[in-house]
Protein backbone atom coordinates (compact mmCIF):
# COMPACT_ATOMS: atom_id res chain seq x y z
CA UNK A 1 0.00 0.00 0.00
CA UNK A 2 1.05 3.66 -1.04
CA UNK A 3 -0.04 6.58 0.00
CA UNK A 4 -2.08 8.78 -2.18
CA UNK A 5 0.11 10.85 -4.06
CA UNK A 6 -2.00 12.00 -6.99
CA UNK A 7 -3.63 15.63 -7.93
CA UNK A 8 -6.97 15.33 -7.11
CA UNK A 9 -9.35 15.20 -10.39
CA UNK A 10 -12.52 17.60 -11.34
CA UNK A 11 -14.54 15.21 -9.62
CA UNK A 12 -14.40 12.59 -6.93
CA UNK A 13 -17.05 9.68 -7.00
CA UNK A 14 -17.38 8.08 -3.35
CA UNK A 15 -18.60 4.53 -4.01
CA UNK A 16 -19.92 2.51 -1.28
CA UNK A 17 -19.93 -1.15 -2.82
CA UNK A 18 -22.34 -4.04 -1.38
CA UNK A 19 -23.03 -7.69 -3.24
CA UNK A 20 -26.05 -6.93 -4.55
CA UNK A 21 -25.71 -3.43 -4.71
CA UNK A 22 -23.48 -0.02 -4.68
CA UNK A 23 -24.25 3.77 -3.96
CA UNK A 24 -22.68 6.43 -5.02
CA UNK A 25 -21.49 10.25 -4.48
CA UNK A 26 -20.68 12.61 -6.50
CA UNK A 27 -18.16 15.42 -5.10
CA UNK A 28 -17.29 18.53 -7.03
CA UNK A 29 -14.50 20.30 -5.21
CA UNK A 30 -10.69 20.27 -4.16
CA UNK A 31 -11.04 19.50 -0.53
CA UNK A 32 -13.20 17.90 2.03
CA UNK A 33 -14.55 21.40 3.23
CA UNK A 34 -15.32 22.86 -0.11
CA UNK A 35 -16.45 19.41 -1.99
CA UNK A 36 -20.17 19.88 -2.84
CA UNK A 37 -22.16 17.30 -3.26
CA UNK A 38 -23.26 17.59 -6.55
CA UNK A 39 -25.60 13.79 -6.68
CA UNK A 40 -25.75 10.62 -4.84
CA UNK A 41 -27.40 7.58 -6.91
CA UNK A 42 -28.81 5.34 -4.14
CA UNK A 43 -28.46 1.48 -3.97
CA UNK A 44 -28.11 0.97 -7.77
CA UNK A 45 -27.97 -2.44 -8.58
CA UNK A 46 -24.41 -4.01 -9.18
CA UNK A 47 -25.08 -5.76 -12.50
CA UNK A 48 -25.56 -1.62 -13.59
CA UNK A 49 -22.12 -0.91 -12.78
CA UNK A 50 -20.82 -0.80 -15.99
CA UNK A 51 -23.76 0.89 -17.82
CA UNK A 52 -24.23 3.17 -14.75
CA UNK A 53 -20.37 4.30 -15.10
CA UNK A 54 -20.87 4.93 -18.94
CA UNK A 55 -23.95 7.07 -18.66
CA UNK A 56 -22.86 9.21 -15.47
CA UNK A 57 -19.02 9.38 -15.19
CA UNK A 58 -16.48 11.38 -17.22
CA UNK A 59 -13.35 10.06 -18.15
CA UNK A 60 -11.40 12.39 -15.66
CA UNK A 61 -13.83 10.80 -12.40
CA UNK A 62 -11.97 9.36 -9.89
CA UNK A 63 -14.09 6.76 -8.26
CA UNK A 64 -12.87 5.94 -5.16
CA UNK A 65 -14.52 3.13 -2.66
CA UNK A 66 -13.28 1.18 0.62
CA UNK A 67 -11.39 -1.95 0.56
CA UNK A 68 -13.84 -4.92 1.11
CA UNK A 69 -15.12 -8.89 -0.76
CA UNK A 70 -15.56 -7.04 -3.84
CA UNK A 71 -13.87 -4.07 -3.78
CA UNK A 72 -11.16 -5.07 -6.58
CA UNK A 73 -13.70 -6.57 -8.91
CA UNK A 74 -15.60 -3.62 -9.01
CA UNK A 75 -12.47 -1.68 -9.57
CA UNK A 76 -10.93 -4.05 -12.31
CA UNK A 77 -14.63 -3.73 -13.71
CA UNK A 78 -14.41 0.52 -14.33
CA UNK A 79 -11.03 0.28 -15.32
CA UNK A 80 -12.29 -2.46 -18.12
CA UNK A 81 -14.72 0.17 -18.64
CA UNK A 82 -12.21 2.53 -19.55
CA UNK A 83 -12.41 5.07 -16.17
CA UNK A 84 -10.01 5.78 -12.88
CA UNK A 85 -10.73 3.62 -9.47
CA UNK A 86 -9.05 3.23 -6.49
CA UNK A 87 -9.13 1.25 -3.11
CA UNK A 88 -8.34 2.81 -0.09
CA UNK A 89 -7.95 0.82 3.24
CA UNK A 90 -10.75 0.28 5.07
CA UNK A 91 -9.17 0.09 8.21
CA UNK A 92 -8.60 4.06 8.14
CA UNK A 93 -11.71 4.80 7.05
CA UNK A 94 -13.87 2.39 9.61
CA UNK A 95 -12.40 4.82 12.21
CA UNK A 96 -14.44 7.67 10.38
CA UNK A 97 -17.61 5.63 10.50
CA UNK A 98 -19.99 7.31 12.58
CA UNK A 99 -21.92 5.11 15.31
CA UNK A 100 -24.96 7.28 15.79
CA UNK A 101 -25.57 7.69 11.55
CA UNK A 102 -24.55 5.71 9.35
CA UNK A 103 -26.23 4.67 5.86
CA UNK A 104 -24.83 4.08 2.06
CA UNK A 105 -25.44 7.47 1.21
CA UNK A 106 -23.45 8.81 3.89
CA UNK A 107 -20.65 6.13 3.55
CA UNK A 108 -20.47 7.17 0.36
CA UNK A 109 -19.73 10.77 0.81
CA UNK A 110 -17.32 9.99 3.57
CA UNK A 111 -15.55 8.15 1.21
CA UNK A 112 -15.17 10.74 -1.15
CA UNK A 113 -13.82 13.41 1.40
CA UNK A 114 -11.26 10.93 2.99
CA UNK A 115 -9.85 10.38 -0.22
CA UNK A 116 -10.05 14.23 -0.78
CA UNK A 117 -8.39 14.95 2.61
CA UNK A 118 -5.39 12.66 1.56
CA UNK A 119 -5.03 10.52 4.47
CA UNK A 120 -6.46 7.24 3.04
CA UNK A 121 -3.93 5.04 2.00
CA UNK A 122 -4.53 3.19 -1.67
CA UNK A 123 -4.18 -0.14 -1.48
CA UNK A 124 -2.30 -2.15 -4.60
CA UNK A 125 -5.06 -3.81 -7.11
CA UNK A 126 -3.64 -7.31 -7.80
CA UNK A 127 -2.97 -8.87 -11.16
CA UNK A 128 -5.62 -11.78 -11.98
CA UNK A 129 -2.80 -13.85 -11.08
CA UNK A 130 -1.99 -12.40 -7.50
CA UNK A 131 -5.01 -12.47 -7.05
CA UNK A 132 -5.73 -15.96 -8.04
CA UNK A 133 -2.83 -16.79 -5.26
CA UNK A 134 -4.39 -14.76 -2.72
CA UNK A 135 -7.58 -16.64 -3.01
CA UNK A 136 -5.90 -19.85 -2.87
CA UNK A 137 -3.68 -19.23 -0.19
CA UNK A 138 -7.10 -18.02 2.28
CA UNK A 139 -8.99 -21.08 1.18
CA UNK A 140 -5.87 -22.79 2.65
CA UNK A 141 -5.68 -21.05 5.87
CA UNK A 142 -9.59 -21.67 6.34
CA UNK A 143 -8.75 -25.61 5.57
CA UNK A 144 -5.72 -25.39 8.14
CA UNK A 145 -8.38 -24.16 10.74
CA UNK A 146 -10.92 -26.26 10.02
CA UNK A 147 -8.89 -29.22 10.54
CA UNK A 148 -7.19 -27.44 13.94
CA UNK A 149 -10.76 -27.69 14.60
CA UNK A 150 -11.82 -31.11 13.74
CA UNK A 151 -8.44 -32.76 15.74
CA UNK A 152 -9.38 -30.28 19.10
CA UNK A 153 -13.00 -31.13 19.06
CA UNK A 154 -11.80 -35.41 18.92
CA UNK A 155 -9.22 -35.13 21.28
CA UNK A 156 -11.53 -32.80 23.65
CA UNK A 157 -14.10 -35.96 23.52
CA UNK A 158 -11.20 -38.29 24.48
CA UNK A 159 -10.27 -36.34 26.99
CA UNK A 160 -13.55 -36.17 28.15
CA UNK A 161 -13.33 -40.16 28.56
CA UNK A 162 -10.60 -40.25 30.24
CA UNK A 163 -8.22 -41.20 27.05
CA UNK A 164 -5.25 -39.78 25.72
CA UNK A 165 -3.76 -41.54 22.91
CA UNK A 166 0.28 -41.83 22.91
CA UNK A 167 0.56 -40.39 19.46
CA UNK A 168 -0.92 -37.07 18.20
CA UNK A 169 -3.84 -37.53 16.02
CA UNK A 170 -2.21 -35.60 12.92
CA UNK A 171 0.39 -38.23 12.49
CA UNK A 172 -1.74 -41.34 12.41
CA UNK A 173 -4.17 -42.41 9.69
CA UNK A 174 -7.64 -43.34 10.07
CA UNK A 175 -7.73 -47.27 10.78
CA UNK A 176 -4.76 -47.05 13.13
CA UNK A 177 -6.16 -44.19 15.14
CA UNK A 178 -9.18 -46.14 15.28
CA UNK A 179 -7.70 -48.94 16.27
CA UNK A 180 -5.23 -46.90 19.45
CA UNK A 181 -9.17 -45.78 20.42
CA UNK A 182 -11.01 -48.95 20.54
CA UNK A 183 -7.93 -50.11 22.08
CA UNK A 184 -7.78 -47.77 24.88
CA UNK A 185 -10.91 -48.50 26.30
CA UNK A 186 -14.72 -50.26 25.78
CA UNK A 187 -16.94 -47.90 24.35
CA UNK A 188 -20.99 -48.00 23.92
CA UNK A 189 -22.28 -47.99 20.25
CA UNK A 190 -23.62 -43.85 20.52
CA UNK A 191 -20.33 -42.88 21.79
CA UNK A 192 -18.42 -45.01 19.06
CA UNK A 193 -20.67 -43.47 16.71
CA UNK A 194 -19.38 -39.83 18.00
CA UNK A 195 -15.96 -40.68 17.99
CA UNK A 196 -16.25 -42.26 13.76
CA UNK A 197 -18.44 -38.79 13.20
CA UNK A 198 -15.40 -36.69 14.79
CA UNK A 199 -12.50 -38.81 12.56
CA UNK A 200 -15.01 -38.37 9.63
CA UNK A 201 -14.24 -34.70 9.79
CA UNK A 202 -10.78 -34.76 10.91
CA UNK A 203 -9.97 -37.11 7.06
CA UNK A 204 -12.59 -35.09 5.14
CA UNK A 205 -10.51 -31.41 7.08
CA UNK A 206 -6.95 -33.08 6.13
CA UNK A 207 -8.07 -33.83 2.60
CA UNK A 208 -9.25 -30.47 1.64
CA UNK A 209 -5.83 -29.52 3.33
CA UNK A 210 -3.87 -31.66 0.98
CA UNK A 211 -5.46 -30.60 -1.67
CA UNK A 212 -4.23 -26.96 -1.64
CA UNK A 213 -1.51 -27.97 -0.60
CA UNK A 214 -0.98 -29.86 -3.83
CA UNK A 215 -2.30 -26.72 -6.10
CA UNK A 216 0.22 -24.57 -4.18
CA UNK A 217 3.20 -27.20 -4.29
CA UNK A 218 2.07 -27.80 -8.45
CA UNK A 219 2.96 -23.76 -8.81
CA UNK A 220 5.58 -23.55 -6.98
CA UNK A 221 7.29 -26.40 -9.16
CA UNK A 222 6.26 -24.66 -12.20
CA UNK A 223 7.01 -20.73 -11.62
CA UNK A 224 10.78 -20.16 -11.01
CA UNK A 225 10.36 -17.27 -9.10
CA UNK A 226 8.66 -18.74 -6.37
CA UNK A 227 10.44 -21.77 -6.78
CA UNK A 228 14.03 -19.65 -6.34
CA UNK A 229 12.47 -18.44 -2.97
CA UNK A 230 13.09 -22.23 -1.31
CA UNK A 231 16.97 -21.32 -1.52
CA UNK A 232 16.25 -19.56 1.67
CA UNK A 233 16.31 -20.89 5.06
CA UNK A 234 13.25 -21.43 6.50
CA UNK A 235 11.47 -21.47 3.55
CA UNK A 236 9.44 -24.19 1.60
CA UNK A 237 6.57 -24.12 -0.86
CA UNK A 238 3.68 -22.94 1.05
CA UNK A 239 5.85 -20.22 2.77
CA UNK A 240 6.89 -19.64 -1.00
CA UNK A 241 3.60 -19.42 -2.31
CA UNK A 242 2.39 -17.49 0.12
CA UNK A 243 5.62 -14.31 -1.06
CA UNK A 244 4.14 -14.72 -4.46
CA UNK A 245 0.97 -13.94 -3.33
CA UNK A 246 1.13 -11.19 -0.73
CA UNK A 247 4.00 -9.48 -2.95
CA UNK A 248 2.45 -9.82 -6.33
CA UNK A 249 5.47 -7.90 -7.97
CA UNK A 250 8.65 -7.24 -5.84
CA UNK A 251 8.96 -3.24 -8.10
CA UNK A 252 6.50 -1.65 -6.01
CA UNK A 253 8.99 -2.41 -2.46
CA UNK A 254 12.03 0.26 -3.30
CA UNK A 255 14.58 -0.71 -0.67
CA UNK A 256 14.61 -3.80 2.12
CA UNK A 257 13.06 -2.08 4.70
CA UNK A 258 9.65 -1.11 2.91
CA UNK A 259 9.13 -4.95 2.61
CA UNK A 260 9.49 -5.19 6.37
CA UNK A 261 7.34 -2.63 7.36
CA UNK A 262 4.51 -4.22 4.83
CA UNK A 263 4.81 -7.85 6.74
CA UNK A 264 4.83 -5.28 10.01
CA UNK A 265 8.55 -7.05 11.25
CA UNK A 266 9.68 -3.71 12.41
CA UNK A 267 9.34 -2.47 16.17
CA UNK A 268 6.74 -0.37 16.99
CA UNK A 269 7.98 3.00 18.81
CA UNK A 270 6.46 6.41 20.19
CA UNK A 271 8.98 9.59 20.88
CA UNK A 272 6.79 12.50 21.61
CA UNK A 273 7.95 14.90 23.73
CA UNK A 274 10.09 13.39 26.83
CA UNK A 275 8.41 9.53 26.72
CA UNK A 276 10.12 7.21 24.45
CA UNK A 277 8.88 4.04 24.35
CA UNK A 278 9.56 1.03 21.39
CA UNK A 279 7.91 -1.94 21.87
CA UNK A 280 6.91 -5.57 19.57
CA UNK A 281 5.89 -6.09 16.30
CA UNK A 282 2.19 -6.52 16.81
CA UNK A 283 -0.37 -4.12 15.91
CA UNK A 284 0.41 -3.08 12.25
CA UNK A 285 1.61 -4.72 8.90
CA UNK A 286 0.46 -7.87 7.12
CA UNK A 287 -0.76 -10.31 9.76
CA UNK A 288 -0.31 -13.31 7.95
CA UNK A 289 2.55 -12.80 6.68
CA UNK A 290 4.42 -12.03 9.81
CA UNK A 291 3.10 -15.00 11.75
CA UNK A 292 4.64 -17.23 9.19
CA UNK A 293 7.28 -15.62 8.89
CA UNK A 294 7.88 -16.29 12.11
CA UNK A 295 7.03 -19.51 12.32
CA UNK A 296 10.04 -19.94 9.59
CA UNK A 297 12.10 -17.92 12.11
CA UNK A 298 11.38 -20.15 14.97
CA UNK A 299 12.37 -23.19 12.39
CA UNK A 300 15.73 -21.43 11.27
CA UNK A 301 16.62 -20.78 15.36
CA UNK A 302 16.55 -24.95 15.55
CA UNK A 303 19.07 -25.31 12.83
CA UNK A 304 22.90 -24.80 12.56
CA UNK A 305 22.62 -21.82 9.71
CA UNK A 306 24.85 -18.96 10.42
CA UNK A 307 21.87 -16.89 10.62
CA UNK A 308 20.34 -18.95 13.57
CA UNK A 309 23.94 -19.17 15.62
CA UNK A 310 23.44 -15.11 15.15
CA UNK A 311 19.78 -15.50 16.48
CA UNK A 312 20.53 -17.53 19.63
CA UNK A 313 23.80 -14.98 20.31
CA UNK A 314 21.11 -12.27 19.90
CA UNK A 315 19.03 -14.33 22.28
CA UNK A 316 21.49 -14.69 24.99
CA UNK A 317 22.26 -11.50 24.98
CA UNK A 318 18.98 -9.91 25.34
CA UNK A 319 17.01 -12.70 27.11
CA UNK A 320 13.93 -13.00 24.85
CA UNK A 321 13.12 -15.92 22.29
CA UNK A 322 10.41 -14.34 20.97
CA UNK A 323 12.85 -11.09 20.32
CA UNK A 324 15.52 -13.09 18.77
CA UNK A 325 12.60 -14.35 16.17
CA UNK A 326 11.55 -11.40 15.10
CA UNK A 327 14.84 -10.32 14.52
CA UNK A 328 15.64 -13.73 12.34
CA UNK A 329 12.50 -12.76 10.78
CA UNK A 330 13.12 -9.40 9.39
CA UNK A 331 16.77 -10.77 8.41
CA UNK A 332 14.80 -13.47 6.24
CA UNK A 333 12.53 -10.65 4.70
CA UNK A 334 15.13 -8.73 4.15
CA UNK A 335 16.57 -11.64 2.06
CA UNK A 336 13.57 -12.53 -0.04
CA UNK A 337 14.01 -8.93 -1.11
CA UNK A 338 17.22 -9.60 -2.39
CA UNK A 339 16.47 -13.03 -3.80
CA UNK A 340 13.11 -11.53 -5.42
CA UNK A 341 15.12 -8.31 -6.70
CA UNK A 342 17.60 -10.46 -8.42
CA UNK A 343 20.50 -9.27 -6.24
CA UNK A 344 22.55 -12.66 -5.61
CA UNK A 345 24.24 -14.78 -7.63
CA UNK A 346 23.01 -18.64 -8.66
CA UNK A 347 23.51 -21.87 -6.90
CA UNK A 348 26.54 -23.40 -8.25
CA UNK A 349 25.21 -27.08 -6.69
CA UNK A 350 22.04 -28.84 -5.06
CA UNK A 351 23.18 -29.54 -1.16
CA UNK A 352 21.97 -32.09 1.03
CA UNK A 353 19.94 -30.05 2.18
CA UNK A 354 18.36 -28.67 -1.00
CA UNK A 355 17.88 -32.45 -2.15
CA UNK A 356 15.49 -33.25 1.08
CA UNK A 357 13.48 -29.95 0.64
CA UNK A 358 12.78 -30.64 -3.30
CA UNK A 359 12.00 -33.91 -2.26
CA UNK A 360 9.30 -33.00 0.43
CA UNK A 361 7.86 -30.69 -1.73
CA UNK A 362 7.61 -33.41 -4.54
CA UNK A 363 5.79 -35.15 -1.67
CA UNK A 364 3.01 -33.16 -1.90
CA UNK A 365 2.36 -33.56 -5.65
CA UNK A 366 1.28 -36.84 -4.92
CA UNK A 367 1.74 -40.09 -7.06
CA UNK A 368 -1.86 -39.92 -8.99
CA UNK A 369 -1.55 -36.24 -9.76
CA UNK A 370 2.02 -37.11 -11.39
CA UNK A 371 0.84 -40.25 -13.43
CA UNK A 372 -2.03 -37.52 -14.57
CA UNK A 373 0.76 -35.20 -15.52
CA UNK A 374 2.90 -37.60 -17.44
CA UNK A 375 6.05 -37.27 -15.09
CA UNK A 376 7.53 -39.33 -12.37
CA UNK A 377 9.62 -38.02 -9.38
CA UNK A 378 12.76 -38.15 -11.03
CA UNK A 379 11.69 -36.24 -13.83
CA UNK A 380 9.91 -33.54 -11.23
CA UNK A 381 13.18 -33.34 -9.12
CA UNK A 382 15.49 -32.74 -12.04
CA UNK A 383 13.17 -29.79 -13.98
CA UNK A 384 13.25 -28.09 -10.09
CA UNK A 385 17.08 -28.18 -10.41
CA UNK A 386 17.74 -27.04 -13.21
CA UNK A 387 15.22 -24.43 -12.75
CA UNK A 388 16.96 -23.62 -9.33
CA UNK A 389 20.26 -23.68 -10.80
CA UNK A 390 19.46 -21.32 -13.80
CA UNK A 391 19.27 -18.97 -10.84
CA UNK A 392 18.38 -15.20 -11.49
CA UNK A 393 21.70 -12.97 -11.91
CA UNK A 394 22.15 -9.63 -10.64
CA UNK A 395 22.44 -7.18 -13.49
CA UNK A 396 22.74 -3.97 -11.53
CA UNK A 397 19.91 -1.38 -11.69
CA UNK A 398 19.00 0.08 -15.29
CA UNK A 399 18.43 3.17 -13.44
CA UNK A 400 21.74 3.77 -11.44
CA UNK A 401 24.97 4.75 -13.33
CA UNK A 402 27.37 2.78 -10.68
CA UNK A 403 28.14 -1.24 -11.86
CA UNK A 404 26.61 -3.98 -10.19
CA UNK A 405 28.02 -4.99 -6.90
CA UNK A 406 30.76 -7.28 -7.15
CA UNK A 407 30.37 -10.86 -6.34
CA UNK A 408 32.43 -10.83 -3.61
CA UNK A 409 29.14 -8.42 -1.39
CA UNK A 410 26.72 -10.50 -3.26
CA UNK A 411 28.47 -13.66 -1.64
CA UNK A 412 28.20 -12.14 1.92
CA UNK A 413 24.48 -10.97 1.42
CA UNK A 414 24.10 -14.90 0.63
CA UNK A 415 25.92 -15.83 3.82
CA UNK A 416 24.45 -13.38 5.98
CA UNK A 417 20.72 -13.96 5.16
CA UNK A 418 20.43 -17.66 4.98
CA UNK A 419 20.83 -17.87 1.34
CA UNK A 420 21.51 -21.59 -0.28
Amino acid sequence: MDMKTTQIPGRTIGLDSHPDSFTAAMLQGQTPASAVVENVYNKVPITQLTSWAQKYLRADDQVVLEASGNSFQVVRTLKAAGFQAQVLESCHLGKLKEAHANNDRISAVRIGKAFLAGTAKIVWLPDERTQERRDVMHAHRKAVKRFTQAINRLDSYLSDNGVRLETSLTQLDEPTALKQMGDARSWSAPKWSIIESYLAEVQSAAQIRQRWERTMALEVIEEPLLLSLVRLMGVRDIVAYYLGAVIGTIQRFKQPKSLVKYFGLDPAFDDSGNEQWSGGIGGHGHKVMRSVLMQSAQCILRTDSPLAKWGRQLMARKGSHNLAAAAVARKLTVSIWYLLQGKVEPLERIDRSMTQKLGKIISKVGAQKMKDMGTNRKQLRQKMEYLILKGRVYSGDSNRTASPEPPSKITTLAEEYGLR
